[in-house]
């Protein structure tokens, strides 16, 4: 079995991700949040605004990625029952489809007009490629290096992406940088543990996770978030202290969200920062993550009835607060 957060790998390997123990985790209250911003009765405005963005024609779907009033991620069609990787801007009625035709794909990640993720079909040889699109299915563009057996791409600054990429001779999957081309990849994994994964990048910085084996007696893995500056030896974990399992799925180069105890979260660079994303929520809703964050603070993600896959909607956590004042200026875009 695999006990995750999303479902990030497509090798068709049996695996388990272990969620243990969490500890403490300091909330923010959305009420007392709200300081700088009213509604027209006065009452202090909530920082979030959270937005639906399931699509009529789809059963159900997921936002993992956002820039720019822009969000992508995928959809399962009703008719077929395929996954498609899908383009919003704000709306569920904006959506865009960027199926590549004869291929399942999901969307991963967002940057000013180029969007990244995956897909597998007939040209694929059944195997899922990263994928590179420019706003529309036809645009679809294959960066599968060489000496992987499967890849995917999960995050992009408009100009660089991040991924994985597994090989069956040696049975791990590896974080990766690419510099716009197959051609151009970096491997970002250390060793010393199992696998890795990089899933968004910001300006000069990566984040995603790596698989750490809890030591009982059989292969069960913990995730631990990870930030990485464009290299292996650039490595830092950013598990902390007394946690048992996290994963950093998003940068915005200073804000980064996740997932921890099956809430959504967005942290400021520290543990003790954190803001429980899942409080802003409609009423009902048992598991969130936050899977995307953009350079204004907007953050997508999704949201599950009963806790399983098939009742998720996507949503936007519309920042409604000016975020906090960077101590440089920023450089990236996304």
């Amino acid at each position: 079995m695999r006990v995750g957060m999303q479902p990030l790998l497509h090798s068709g390997k049996i695996r388990a991700v272990l969620l243990l123990g969490l500890g403490t985790i300091t909330m923010v209250n959305p009420s007392s949040a709200a300081t700088s911003s009213q509604t027209a009765s006065g009452q202090p405005a909530p920082p979030f605004t959270a937005i639906d963005l399931n699509p009529n024609e789809f059963t159900n779907s997921r936002a993992w990625g956002v820039s720019g009033g822009q969000q992508v991620g995928e959809g399962h069609d009703q008719a077929t029952g395929k996954r498609h990787a899908l383009l919003w801007r704000g709306s569920a009625a904006s959506v865009v489809d960027l199926y590549p035709s004869g291929r399942e794909s999901e969307a991963h990640s967002i940057c000013g007009g180029q969007q990244v993720g995956s897909g597998t079909g007939p040209f694929t040889g059944g195997r899922w490629h990263a994928l590179l699109w420019r706003g529309s299915a036809a645009s679809a563009v294959d960066l599968h290096p060489r000496g992987f057996d499967v890849s995917e791409a999960l995050g992009t600054s408009g100009e660089q992406q991040v991924g994985y990429g597994h090989t069956i001779n040696d049975d791990v999957d590896h974080a990766l940088l690419w510099h716009g081309s197959a051609a151009s990849v970096v491997d970002l994994h250390s060793g010393g543990f199992f696998f890795s994964y990089a899933l968004s990048i910001s300006g000069r910085q990566q984040v995603g996770w790596r698989a750490v084996d809890i030591g009982i007696g059989m292969p069960v893995w913990v995730p631990h978030a990870l930030l990485w500056s464009g290299t292996a030896g650039s490595m830092v974990d950013l598990q902390g202290a007394g946690d048992g399992s996290s994963q950093a799925v998003a940068t915005n180069g200073r804000e980064q969200v996740g997932v921890r105890g099956g809430h959504a979260l967005m942290w400021r660079g520290s543990a003790a920062s954190v803001v429980d994303l899942h409080a802003f929520l409609p009423p009902g809703f048992a598991t969130s993550n936050a899977t995307g964050i953009d350079s204004n603070g907007d953050i997508v993600g999704y949201a599950s009835l009963t806790g399983g896959p098939d009742d998720s909607h996507a949503f936007l956590w519309k920042r409604n607060m000016p975020r906090p004042v960077a101590k440089e200026q920023d450089t990236m875009r996304c």
